[in-house]
């Protein structure tokens, strides 16, 4: 059943990508999703189903408002840095805690913390993530982790745990 569902999700982004229900389009659609299942049916993430649950779909939605906002945020503090010389940057790389189990959780904390402009998520140990962080204030991983980790963390638990 499940390798049926990602077949047919296959399926309707093919149709969403080429905008055409001919029945050429739809033969090659149903060939190259067919394929793709077969090939690579076993390395698909399990837990994608849960998010299309009404109540975590509402808390995605909320995640994608709340992550554009710190976006904003952050590009306009990267900005400021940058034209501002006087105002100091201290680069490096922080270890911060996460307590997200799932590799789904994971992934999208680690791109979240990458896209938002001054962190970039460097490598992935255990509980542990390592930051590059365009400006270091403070020593503390506590919080360092409350800063970087903790804004994204508690709505993707909703989401995918």
């Amino acid at each position: 059943m499940k390798r049926f569902l990602h077949f047919l999700i296959l399926l309707v982004v093919w149709v969403m990508l080429t905008w055409s229900v001919h029945w050429q389009d739809l033969l090659v659609g149903f060939v190259v999703a067919l394929l793709a299942e077969i090939m690579l049916g076993d390395i698909f993430p399990t837990g994608v189903v849960k998010v299309f649950y009404p109540r975590r779909f509402f808390w995605l939605v909320v995640y994608s408002v709340d992550f554009f906002w710190y976006v904003i945020l952050a590009n306009f503090d990267v900005a400021y840095r940058v034209l501002n010389i006087y105002l100091p940057i201290r680069p490096g790389i922080v270890k911060v805690r996460t307590r997200l189990k799932t590799d789904m959780a994971r992934t999208f904390l680690a791109n979240s913390i990458t896209l938002t402009p001054g962190t970039l998520c460097v490598d992935f140990v255990g509980d542990h993530i390592y930051v590059h962080w365009i400006n270091i204030t403070s020593e503390d991983p506590e919080e360092e982790t409350e800063l970087i980790v903790r804004k994204f963390e508690k709505l993707l638990e909703r989401i995918f745990e």
